[in-house]
């Protein structure tokens, strides 16, 4: 995958206040229309055509896209290695880094960004639209507009958001607690177990309470290593023994998230569980995730999820399916199965509460 690079100064004569990455990896923001009407990816080179307000913002955008933009359906552990190691690469000459990116699975990317980048203390906001940039109505330009407002703010010359970031419709989201939740109105994405890190109205409110302290002292680590030996198991009432057990002895089996009833409840059927205390003797990782887009999961609270802490199922609390996915890839590539067990239950980017 090759990607080429534009500069575009907006401040005019003046100083830059700022500098901004932009990576643009395809999706429904960047598509206009050709002479024949047909949706193709636009020139970046041209973005202050499409968006001259941008003028106005003293910028100075370095504008990095893939050479064949991708729908985000599209996107594997190979394109997170190649935004990390972009980040990585013009960290210590930009303020800040926007991700246009297609809304699919941008809350996947958006958690395995957060993961990747250790000791993170620049905002890293990802956004993308729901109609093209070259419609009337389109989204894409208060999304971008904006995301390059909170990627460049700043206070006391320290970032206001040092955190990966989704930002969409109005909201400001933690990448890690994001789901996309619709599909065909503006405000695709939610994060169900926790606020919004900002509002953007008349002026951008921050809840600078919940937004995550960076820790300049200990520099960008980038972690690059993935395993995708992982199935999701999601319960449903009169699931085959079956089909059960041949997902659990697929080879090359690391771990499995177990998506389960309300907090973290399921049937009692002795065949069920059986067949994941012996994937689990075999050094096989199970997490229990809830199918419900907010609470947590306690195992143990009810009788149907006392088995399942019995047999050493691990309780993911309020973790998404995108977040358990993305943080399972990255340690199963770099520790032992015991190490993973350890750290799987422990926040390490704000993706879980304690």
């Amino acid at each position: 995958m090759n990607t080429k690079t534009i500069l575009v100064n907006t401040a005019s004569y003046e100083k830059p206040r700022s500098k901004i990455l932009i990576i643009y990896t395809g999706g429904t923001f960047g598509m206009a229309h050709d002479k024949d009407g047909v949706l193709i990816p636009f020139d970046f080179g041209l973005i202050l055509e499409h968006l001259p307000t941008i003028r106005t913002m003293a910028l100075e955008l370095t504008v990095v896209s893939f050479d064949h933009p991708i729908d985000s359906s599209n996107i594997n552990p190979a394109h997170w290695q190649l935004l990390a190691e972009n980040i990585a690469d013009h960290y210590n000459t930009h303020d800040g880094f926007v991700i246009l990116h297609g809304t699919d699975t941008m809350a996947y990317t958006a958690s395995a960004l957060s993961f990747m980048l250790e000791g993170l203390a620049k905002p890293v906001i990802l956004t993308g639209a729901q109609l093209p940039i070259s419609e009337p109505r389109s989204d894409a330009r208060e999304n971008l507009i904006t995301a390059l407002e909170i990627a460049s703010a700043r206070k006391d010359n320290e970032a206001v958001v040092p955190e990966v970031c989704i930002y969409f419709d109005y909201e400001l989201l933690r990448g890690n607690r994001s789901k996309k939740v619709e599909s065909m109105q503006f405000d695709a994405f939610d994060s169900g177990n926790y606020p919004p890190l900002a509002k953007a109205g008349v002026k951008i409110d921050y809840n600078h309470s919940v937004i995550r302290k960076a820790e300049i002292h200990r520099g960008l680590h980038v972690h690059k290593s993935f395993d995708s030996g992982i199935a999701i198991l999601k319960l449903f009432p009169g699931i085959s023994q079956s089909i059960v057990e041949s997902i659990l002895k697929t080879p090359g089996l690391k771990a499995v998230i177990l998506e389960t009833y309300g907090s973290g409840n399921a049937p009692t059927l002795p065949w069920l569980i059986d067949a994941f205390a012996q994937a689990i003797q075999k050094e096989i990782l199970v997490l229990n995730i809830s199918q419900c887009p907010g609470g947590m999961v306690m195992q143990g609270r009810y009788e149907t999820s006392r088995d399942l802490l019995r047999i050493g199922v691990i309780s993911g609390a309020d973790m998404t399916c995108e977040a358990a996915v993305t943080k399972l890839m990255i340690l199963l590539g770099e520790h032992s199965p015991e190490k993973v067990r350890t750290l799987i239950g422990k926040p390490l980017a704000g993706e879980l509460s304690v």
